[in-house]
């Protein structure tokens, strides 16, 4: 059975740890409404996405 002979140090753990961080969401305006909205995703304002509506928005739908 595999056993480390030395005990890993806390600067050595973190060093390999270094690249594990999340990197912040990116967003995009919305060419219907100009809302904020994630890339590739349908807007949550105006349900449109690549130029036509695919949702029912809900001022449209009232």
């Amino acid at each position: 059975m595999a056993v480390p002979k030395r005990k890993t140090t806390k600067s050595r753990r973190n060093m390999r740890r270094a690249h594990h961080a999340l990197s912040a969401a990116s967003y995009q305006e919305c060419p219907n409404c100009g809302e904020r909205k994630r890339p590739h995703h349908v807007c949550g304002a105006c349900g449109h996405y690549d130029s036509r509506e695919v949702v029912a928005s809900k001022s449209t739908a009232a």
